[in-house]
């Protein structure tokens, strides 16, 4: 399954963006399997940000994210979205959509599918 990322820039502290996944033709996959959002800042490891079951009805963020961003999927037009408000310094990252084992107990795990993409840059200016 595959996707591309769009929708990052650089924007100023408190500011949003809202980013987008599209899948690029796995169709009835992508309905049926959950989605997550992930992120990689310079010098520090991949890390999980937000998850959505395949039906889209239910969503995990992590902590830094909680009460910030909001994921959405929708399974007409094959789309997931990152909605991110209140922006910091600290969400400056390459952010990654790619299909995920959605879990409501913990953080979503790649599912054995995914493909990196190229990801979307994020930068918050302070």
């Amino acid at each position: 399954v595959h996707m591309v990322e769009s929708g990052g820039g650089l924007v100023q502290t408190g500011e949003s963006l809202k980013l987008s996944c599209a899948d690029s033709g796995s169709g009835r996959t992508f309905r049926e399997i959950g989605m997550g959002w992930f992120r990689q800042a310079p010098g520090k490891e991949r890390e999980f940000v937000a998850g959505v079951s395949w039906s889209g009805d239910d969503t995990r963020y992590a902590d830094f994210a909680q009460g910030r961003f909001t994921i959405s999927k929708d399974n007409v037009k094959n789309m997931m979205y990152l909605e991110m408000k209140t922006l910091k310094p600290t969400d400056t990252a390459v952010y990654y959509c790619v299909p995920v084992y959605f879990y409501l107990d913990h953080d979503a795990e790649v599912h054995d599918q995914a493909s990196w993409g190229q990801g979307i840059q994020v930068t918050v200016s302070s």
